[in-house]
Order: structure tokens, then C-alpha cells, then sequence
């Protein structure tokens, strides 16, 4: 999406697109791929690009993976002491379902890491993957 276009009263009447291919260092325009495609409503999804590197774990210093994320083991712990992480920073750019289901699988191991056992529901391990169809 390169533009949103207005009514002329701030309404959305269009959106401007234009593709993108990869190319070195990020994404370059297409040319003549330019187009409008008309909208009454726009909902924005933003794209995650890894956890930020300012972030307190970073400062922490938790390690990344080959990927950029997080590197966690079974239980969703770091390798710093006590440090757990779940959901897109862990996993990477995934649905809001991944996150809500790690999380609470974390919880389970933050409290087991706390009190020396959980009854806390673990739905999912970290390296559990979308099911895939071929």
C-alpha cells in the first residue's frame, strides 16, 4: 500500500498499491505495477520484524537465534536465569492464536519455575508448527 486516498470529506475512497519484489537490503517497487482499488474501511496489519534490540531482554542479554528471535528451550526459558519468552518473539511473525497458546504454555513454566511444579494447562511446546497440507 503505497497511499490511502480520500472522499475530499477524510472518508477513505482508495487505496494506492504498488507490488514490491525483494531485492538486496529490502524491497524495490515494480515499475507500472501502480494501481487503486477502491475501500470503505482499511484495518492495518503490521508486519513483525523481530524483537526489538533496545528491548530489556537485549540489555539482559538474551541471546537471539539464527532467525533474530529469542532463543528459548523446551520450558520457554533464555538462557538468562528466570527470563522467559513466548509468542512472536520466541516464534517469530505468527497468528495471535500461536501467541495466546504459547503464553500460556510459558506461564506454566514460569510457574513451575517458581513454585517447583504447575497444574497450569502447557497446550503447546516451542517448537510445535503449523499443520501443513501437501
Amino acid at each position: 500500500t503505497n497511499d490511502l486516498i480520500d472522499d475530499g470529506s477524510g472518508a477513505v475512497r482508495a487505496l494506492r498499491l504498488i507490488e514490491v519484489e525483494a531485492s538486496e537490503g529490502g524491497f524495490r517497487p515494480v515499475e507500472g505495477s501502480e494501481r487503486e482499488i477502491r475501500a470503505d474501511v482499511v484495518l492495518l496489519a503490521m508486519g513483525f520484524t523481530g524483537p526489538e534490540t533496545g528491548s530489556i531482554a537485549s540489555q539482559l542479554g538474551v541471546v537471539l537465534d539464527p532467525r533474530g528471535n529469542f532463543s528459548r528451550n523446551a520450558d520457554y526459558a533464555t538462557d538468562v536465569d528466570g527470563v522467559f519468552v513466548a509468542g512472536d518473539a520466541g516464534r517469530g511473525q505468527s497468528l495471535i492464536v500461536w501467541a495466546i497458546a504459547e503464553g500460556r504454555a510459558a506461564a506454566a513454566s514460569v510457574d513451575r519455575y517458581l513454585t517447583g511444579s504447575t497444574q497450569l494447562p502447557a497446550p503447546i511446546p516451542p517448537t510445535a508448527r503449523p499443520l501443513t497440507v501437501r
